[in-house]
Formats: structure tokens, C-alpha cells, sequence
């Protein structure tokens, strides 16, 4: 059977080289050619030595791929996949030029006049579960950011069965690796071990994506909290979301803590990648998986909901969403790839 030829553009980023990670064991596409420009000219798997079967020669520009995945910064992103829209290749974004709607939103939180707002209306946003029969008929994919990705997980069901008030509170917390492979005085290890901090809370930038995606659930007034914390593990990321309930849209008790498990397994039935768990999850249940696990439950003293998730915020938060993504579009199965459990402990 012929593999499609896929290619990375920035493979020396986190993002970037955890992609080539998966892709290597992929049993029906082929990684062809990977870019980086501070590595170029040297092998990958000299590069990156965990990749020891990856052959192949880190390129300054892409050679020829019929999917290519963008693991560049956003405005850089969007430069890089202009033209390769306009050659027919098919492309997942894994930074966040595609992901809102309005490029006047994406000025005000990114600083930048959109580079291509041309392709706005072209792109599907990546978050297989809610929009899986778009995804397999896109040629250009936004992958969701790794926040967004736990949080909407975690209120989908709750927004579209209409149970709860639309006042949100997101609490985050993620692992190192999601600041990217930069030096950073804020992620030097002096600074972060032994460490926990909130950060970005006049605004995150991932805030107007979790907005927007709830809005188009049902929420549509809607206010959100979102405060991210920076904890000092590599990968992972622990959404905790609290929201009040709306007057006698569940029973009281265990009754209405089991209508609620039975509105969330409902939702995800039949999902290759979400698990709705009885107890609330760990992070290291996904550490290298592309899974997301959900616990919802009940605070009945003060009427509000409360869901946890968990992610790899490297995987099902970046190259393993991206992957999911790719193997709709190009009419695989969607588990192809990403089949194995987490490491642990």
C-alpha cells in the first residue's frame, strides 16, 4: 500500500519533533521532509536522537509533501501556508492563525493584522470531536491550543444539554513543555521546580478560542474565567471547570450525579479518544497518549458544576489532535497512530 507522503515545517519545536515522535510508527504515511532553520543542514535523528530511525535531513525550506503540518508561531504560520494552500496541499496548523473566526478578534489578542484572512472561512477548526465530518472534508485544519482543547472538552456536553448558567470559571494548570523550546528566564528550572504560579491573567490568548467554541455550542451569553498556572512537570495539562447550575435541570443527590455521568457518557459515546471517568483524573494517565479523560460531578451545597480533564498537552494538546485530524482528511482510520496507552508511572 502506497503511504502518503506528509511533511513538518519547524520540526525542532516541541510540537514539532513530538510529531515526528508519532509519525514514525504511522503505518500509512510516510514522513518525508521536516524543516527547521536553526538546524538545517544537520540530520534529524542527530538532532534528535530518540528519532533514531528518522533518516532524514532537516531542510531550510519544505520539499514535496500532500500533507503538511505548520509548527511555526503565529503570523510565521500563516505566511508559510499560503502557498501551500494555493498548490492544493492539505495542511493542520498547529499554531493559532486559523482557530478564530474574526480577524479583527485575532488582532486585538495576538498584536498582528492576520496575515491571511482570506482563508478564515476555509479553515475548520480541529477538534475532531465536535467537528470530525468537516475535518475529513478540509484542506486546511486549525488545531486547537492545548488549554482550549481541556477546557472545551470538559463543558461541551454541559453547554449543549443546557444545564448550566453562563458564568465559567476555567482553572489550568500545565506542565512546562506547553512555554515552548525557547530559553526563558520563567521557565528555567531555578525558577520553576519546587514552583507553582498563575500567569496571563489580565487575559490568556487561548480565552477568546474557549469563547468562541462554547458560544457556537449554545452558550451564547456568555462570560468566561480563565487563569492558567504553571506547575513544574514537563508534560500535562489539569483543567478543573466550575460553572453554577441552572434551577432543576438535574435531581438532587446521587440521582442527579448519575444524570449527569449519563449526559457526558451520551455526548462522547462512541469517541476513540475521551474517556469519562468515576474519579477524577491524573495527568500521568496521558502522559504520550492522545487521550482526554473527564470526570463531571456535582457541588450540591453551592449548585455548580465541576469537571476535571486531563491531557497530554503535547499529544491530544498539539501533534496527536493534529494527527487525529490528518487521518480524517485523508480517509484513514482515526486511531491510526496513535493506538498506545500512557507511560507510567
Amino acid at each position: 500500500m502506497k503511504k502518503t507522503k506528509v511533511g513538518i515545517i519547524n520540526v525542532t519545536g516541541y510540537a514539532g519533533v513530538e510529531l515526528a515522535r508519532l509519525l514514525s510508527r504511522h503505518p500509512s504515511v510516510q514522513l518525508t521532509s521536516v524543516t527547521g532553520r536553526s538546524a538545517a543542514g544537520q540530520k534529524l535523528n542527530q538532532f534528535f536522537p530518540h528519532l533514531t530511525d528518522l533518516d532524514l535531513t532537516i531542510e531550510a525550506k519544505l520539499g514535496a509533501a500532500e500533507l503538511v503540518f505548520s509548527a511555526m508561531p503565529h503570523k510565521d504560520s500563516a505566511q508559510e501556508i499560503v502557498p501551500l494552500i494555493g498548490a492544493g496541499i492539505k495542511v493542520v496548523d498547529i499554531g493559532a492563525d486559523f482557530r478564530l473566526r474574526d480577524p479583527a478578534e485575532y488582532q486585538k489578542w495576538y498584536g498582528v493584522v492576520h496575515p491571511a484572512p482570506q482563508l478564515l472561512k476555509k479553515a475548520v477548526y480541529g477538534l475532531t470531536e465536535l467537528y470530525r465530518e468537516k475535518i475529513a472534508s478540509a484542506q486546511l485544519v486549525a488545531n486547537p491550543g492545548c488549554y482550549p482543547t481541556g477546557a472545551i472538552l470538559a463543558l461541551a456536553p454541559a453547554v449543549k444539554a443546557g444545564l448550566i448558567k453562563p458564568d465559567i470559571v476555567f482553572d489550568s494548570k500545565s506542565g512546562v513543555s506547553g512555554a515552548g523550546r525557547s530559553l526563558s528566564l520563567t521557565t528555567h528550572f531555578s525558577e520553576v521546580n519546587e514552583d507553582v504560579s498563575a500567569y496571563a491573567l489580565e487575559g490568556h490568548r487561548h480565552l477568546p478560542e474557549i469563547t468562541q467554541e462554547l458560544r457556537l455550542l449554545g452558550a451564547k451569553e456568555l462570560a468566561v474565567t480563565f487563569v492558567p498556572h504553571l506547575i513544574p512537570m514537563t508534560r500535562g495539562i489539569l483543567t478543573t471547570a466550575y460553572a453554577p447550575l441552572l434551577p432543576s435541570k438535574l435531581a438532587k443527590g446521587e440521582k442527579g450525579e448519575a444524570e449527569l455521568k449519563t449526559i457526558y457518557l451520551d455526548f462522547y459515546q462512541g469517541e476513540p479518544f475521551v474517556r469519562v471517568l468515576s474519579t477524577p483524573p491524573h495527568t500521568k494517565y496521558t502522559w504520550g497518549n492522545n487521550f482526554c479523560f473527564i470526570y463531571p460531578t456535582v457541588d450540591h451545597r453551592a449548585g455548580r458544576l465541576i469537571v476535571i480533564s486531563a491531557i497530554d498537552n503535547l499529544v491530544k494538546g498539539a501533534a496527536g489532535q493534529a494527527i487525529q485530524n490528518m487521518n480524517l482528511m485523508l480517509g484513514l482510520p482515526e486511531t491510526a497512530g496513535l493506538e498506545a496507552p500512557a507511560i507510567y508511572p
